[in-house]
């Protein structure tokens, strides 16, 4: 839940349009998330394969990231 006081936060410091433009974003990113969770998708081991062929010096990305 976001509230009153910070959609005004958000509206003064962004602007009406970038609000609603940010809006539909997150709504969008929020359908994906459901989605994904009802189907429940599972790693295609994409993950595995990026370790091993990731360039001397460079760390992996934390899970989640």
């Amino acid at each position: 839940m976001v509230g009153d006081e910070l959609v005004e936060r958000l509206r003064t410091t962004l602007g009406e349009a970038p609000l609603v433009e940010l809006t539909a974003v997150v709504a969008v990113q929020n359908m994906r998330s459901r989605t994904n969770s009802a189907f429940g998708p599972t790693g295609q081991g994409f993950e595995d394969r990026c370790a091993v062929e990731r360039p001397a010096g460079r760390r992996p990305m934390r899970s989640g990231h």
